[in-house]
């Protein structure tokens, strides 16, 4: 028996370690230490039921650390109940102790969740949800007060097998809430937190155009515009639309093996703002549209489809749509013209960006750290 131990009413009977590098330790009772009730804290002397229960613990060096200790369930004489025995180490029910808390509580601060979890070896949720009851501690409650214009979009949880839904409050840059799912309905707990007061207050919300969060927000805020977010729709045109034309642009030349070659390497030149080109890219792209005038014409649509979102006014937006718009169609490019009937249902949305300059690029630390 090892006569020091970490654990305050437990000590510690043996440590073995395990294939993987890990140690147990068995504990066992303290005979000299005076068990408390987890409800009252009185002194208890009769012992309702006894259960082992595998804990985990921080970390000793590079060894992961479980604890095989004894979990006692008190039948106290002062509240009458039957409740858990309190342990100054451990919260009643949890399988981690607080130290372990404490290291997760540190770590998640200058670390994204994902990266927290893999240093640790918990799963993604147990962090998140452990940093979630930090942060409610520190901040309180939800609160939505004076919030007037939101910000929403979707990110992918263990590459694309899960989804979470993320609102900010766009004039201060909070995060708001965070919740599973990317469809509607999971939507509906956030407005139902914000109330029907806080909802309509709402005058804006930006989002991604693919999603369903417009019907949902258009049901819950009657006075609220909702704003599409530019970056969503150029990404969109860029896979849609000038991909498609360059694999087709590249097929139909498979006798030129050097021009088809320049056209397959060419994706990153054309989907790229031309400030970020260096200066034999730009080279490159001359030629490539002065060689090409399919691909010419959808990275002219490219370009100009961001000033319908850059307009000054909802009038001048809606002029600039419509020549876009048929320009699209007279191109005679089948993805260009299916993409911009595409976009014609989400006009209002679109043109909302002239009224309310926002966007979800803001979203991007939040997704990172969450993550």
């Amino acid at each position: 028996m090892f006569p020091v131990t970490f654990w305050e009413g437990r000590i510690v009977d043996a440590c073995t370690e395990s294939a993987d590098g890990s140690l147990l330790f068995t504990l066992s009772i303290d005979p000299d230490h005076t068990p408390r009730c987890g409800r009252c804290n009185g002194d208890c002397a009769l012992v309702h039921e006894r259960v082992r229960r595998r804990v985990r613990d921080r970390d000793l060096l590079d060894r992961r650390v479980w604890l095989d200790v004894p979990i006692h369930r008190m039948d106290c004489h002062h509240c009458g109940g039957r409740y858990a025995e309190k342990l100054s180490w451990i919260e009643t029910g949890e399988r981690f102790t607080r130290r372990l808390k404490a290291w997760i509580e540190a770590l998640v601060q200058i670390l994204p969740i994902k990266h927290v979890s893999q240093l640790t070896g918990l799963n993604w949720h147990t962090v998140r949800n452990i940093d979630h009851r930090r942060l409610k501690a520190l901040h309180g409650t939800f609160n939505a007060d004076g919030v007037k214009r939101l910000v929403m979009d979707e990110f992918a949880l263990h590459k694309g097998h899960q989804y979470a839904t993320v609102v900010m409050d766009e004039q201060r840059l909070r995060v708001l809430w965070v919740g599973e799912g990317r469809s509607r309905a999971s939507l509906k707990p956030f407005f139902d937190l914000l109330g029907e007061e806080g909802c309509r207050r709402i005058e804006a919300v930006a989002m991604d155009m693919n999603t369903a969060f417009d019907l949902e927000v258009r049901d819950r805020c009657p006075h609220a515009e909702v704003v599409f977010d530019l970056f969503h729709v150029v990404a969109r045109f860029g896979r849609e639309v000038i991909d498609r034309v360059r694999v087709d642009q590249a097929n139909a030349i498979k006798a030129d093996q050097a021009g088809r070659r320049a056209i397959k390497r060419s994706r990153w030149i054309l989907l790229r703002n031309p400030e970020n080109l260096s200066e034999s890219q730009s080279i490159k792209l001359d030629e490539l549209l002065a060689a090409n005038a399919p691909l010419a014409t959808v990275y002219l649509l490219k370009t100009a489809i961001k000033e319908i979102w850059y307009a000054p006014s909802v009038q001048i937006g809606a002029r600039r749509w419509k020549e876009w718009y048929r320009m699209a169609m007279d191109s005679g490019i089948e993805p260009a013209i299916r993409f911009a009937k595409l976009l014609k249902p989400y006009l209002r949305g679109i043109l909302a960006s002239a009224k309310y300059r926002m966007h979800t690029s803001v979203l991007g630390a939040c997704r990172t750290w969450l993550e």
